[in-house]
Formats: C-alpha cells, sequence, structure tokens
C-alpha cells in the first residue's frame, strides 16, 4: 500500500507519502482526510481525532449512528473540527438554487420529490462488493447526496416514514476484474421514503439499484409560487429550471455562482478556511450525523411499520457568496 503511496505522490507532486502510523505522528498535519470504504470510517476518524488531527470524511460520516455521535463527542472532548463529504451542495448549481429560494422566488416550499434510480455499480466498478453490505446500498451510498442537498435548502428534518426491500439476493458482477462472480446482497437495494421537514416541507425520495430503466431520477421543489427542477445533486453544476405561476412556462436560471465543474475537494478547502477563522465548516460533522441520522431513520421505519422521530439535527450552513473562485477561501467568507 506505501509503494502505491509513493506513486501517487510522486505523479501529483507530493512531498512525502506517509504510513497511517506516520501520518498521525507528524504534528505538521492539522487535517486528515478519510476517503476509506464505509465500514472503517469511524474506525480511521476516531484514530485521527485521537491523535489530534481534524478529520474531513468521505459519507456517510460513519455506519452507525452511534459511532457517528462518537465521533461528534471526541472532536467536541478535543477540540476539534469534523467535515464530511458530499460537498457538491456548494457547487454552482445548488448555490443557484439556494439564492432562488432564499430569494422567495418560488414562494413558501410546500414539497419536494427526489429520484435517484439506477440497476447498480456491479456493471461498472471494479469492486462492487461493498455497495452491497451495510452501510452502503442505494441509500447510503447515493442518498446523502440527495439529503444534504435537500436539508441545506429546507433545513432539518424532524420526522421520516420508509419502506425498503431486496430484490436481488444475489448480484452478477459484469466488470473486470471480477466479471461472472456472484455478490450476496446483505442490505436494502430499494428504499422509498417520507421526510416532514421542520419548517413544514413534505419530501419524498426513492434511492434504488433495483431498476433496468428510467428517466425519472431528479429532485422538483415545489413552492406556492412556482416550481424549481434541481442539478444532479452528485455534480457541482446545473442545469437549474424555473416554472413561476405569473408565467407559466420553464425557463432556465443562469447560474450564480461559481464552481460548476468537478469540485471535488470544496468542502476540504472550506473547512481548512474554517479551521483559520473560527466558524464551523458548512460541510459540518453536525450535517453529516443528521444525514446519517436519516438514512438510519428510513430503515428503522420500514422495520418496524410506523413513523420515526429524527433526533438529531444541525444549523443550516450559510450560502458561498457569489463572486470569483480566487476569492471565496482566500478571506474570511
Amino acid at each position: 500500500m506505501l509503494e502505491r503511496a509513493e506513486a501517487q505522490a510522486e505523479a501529483y507532486g507530493v512531498p512525502k507519502a506517509y504510513s497511517p502510523e506516520e501520518l498521525l505522528a507528524d504534528e505538521e498535519v492539522e487535517i486528515v482526510l478519510n476517503l476509506t470504504v464505509p465500514a472503517v470510517h469511524a474506525e480511521v476518524s476516531l484514530a485521527a481525532l485521537e491523535a489530534g488531527k481534524h478529520v474531513y470524511t468521505e459519507k456517510p460520516i460513519a455506519v452507525s449512528r452511534e459511532d457517528g455521535r462518537r465521533m461528534m463527542q471526541v472532536a467536541e472532548e478535543r477540540g476539534l473540527l469534523i467535515g464530511c463529504a458530499p460537498d457538491t451542495f456548494l457547487g454552482g448549481g445548488l448555490q443557484t438554487c439556494r439564492k432562488v429560494l432564499d430569494e422567495g422566488i418560488i414562494g413558501e416550499p410546500v414539497a419536494v420529490t427526489a429520484m435517484m434510480m439506477t440497476h447498480g455499480p456491479e456493471d461498472w466498478h471494479p469492486n462492487p462488493d461493498f455497495y452491497y453490505q451495510p452501510g452502503a446500498g442505494p441509500m447510503f451510498d447515493m442518498g446523502p447526496y440527495y439529503l444534504t442537498a435537500l436539508t441545506t435548502l429546507l433545513g432539518p428534518v424532524r420526522r421520516v416514514t420508509g419502506s425498503a426491500r431486496v430484490t436481488f439476493p444475489e448480484r452478477m458482477v459484469t466488470s473486470e476484474p471480477h466479471a461472472g462472480t456472484t455478490i450476496t446482497v446483505n442490505t436494502p437495494t430499494h428504499v422509498a421514503g417520507v421526510m416532514d421537514f421542520e419548517g413544514g416541507t413534505v419530501g419524498t425520495i426513492v434511492t434504488t439499484f433495483d431498476v433496468w430503466s428510467e428517466d425519472q431520477s431528479r429532485i422538483d421543489l415545489y413552492g406556492t409560487e412556482g416550481t424549481l427542477s434541481l442539478p444532479d445533486p452528485n455534480m457541482f453544476g446545473g442545469p437549474v429550471r424555473l416554472w413561476r405561476a405569473d408565467e407559466n412556462v420553464w425557463t432556465e436560471v443562469p447560474t450564480t455562482h461559481p464552481y460548476t465543474e468537478n469540485s471535488r475537494g470544496l468542502g476540504l478547502a472550506d473547512m481548512s478556511q474554517a479551521l483559520r477563522s473560527g466558524r464551523q465548516p458548512r460541510a459540518s460533522g453536525e450535517l453529516g450525523l443528521h444525514v446519517l441520522d436519516i438514512i438510519h431513520a428510513f430503515l428503522d421505519s420500514s422495520e418496524r411499520g410506523e413513523h420515526v422521530e429524527v433526533s438529531s439535527t444541525f444549523e443550516r450552513p450559510e450560502a458561498l457568496p457569489a463572486k470569483s473562485p480566487e476569492g471565496i477561501f482566500g478571506g474570511g467568507s
């Protein structure tokens, strides 16, 4: 593994490749970026926190609520920051949506629908097995993009109802290098949920690896004065489309914010600036834990056959300023 790290360091001009032990022992390292598989997110992040490092982790923040809460507790005790992907809500597309919503252009948000439908990653991913284990599946894997977009626009969720199932107990891998092998599915692969937001909006979400073809993977936000069609929350750009009641036609909204290309790393950059300026990161651990709580609440609701209250919450992050990319993380914004 160290050889691979050294090769990547050389390819991208990184001064040094570390073993995990060396990384945690180096006092000059302030933030650890955790890009491990979900099953070890908490273990790796906790080790970094215990070593006195700030952590920015891939989504989800952890597999279990308990591990996520433990991470937040350790960070608070040690005066450390936790950031959590996804950061696509900081892209120009969704920040434009935030501006439209904050300016009241579609009126009061009434409802939102979010659909992520595909037949799974086994026909393209080189190691798709983990997608079908606990802590993954469509809701844990792709749900955070949709739930992060929705909650940063509409605020926390207070209650959910969910239904979940496994449609195909085994999956045949067709991608290389494991083509022809089978995967035993150990987590729900079709999850549908209803969300009651604290602000009153009612949301509907479907995430699935069980459909062969679809043309409805999108987010639509319905207000008292119009409808806003959001871009793919796994991307940073548009298009953003608007239907206003007084115009009665779809129009494309010009992008008002930068970072419309593949800008993964925005959340880490924002966290680095937050560390220097003394504020909380926009892609915060609290937000990541709330998203994890919602995901588990969907599955709990499906198992118990009842509404489930979401106990966690978070502070809706400030929007990014609509100015040049060079200025956003260079000062105190």
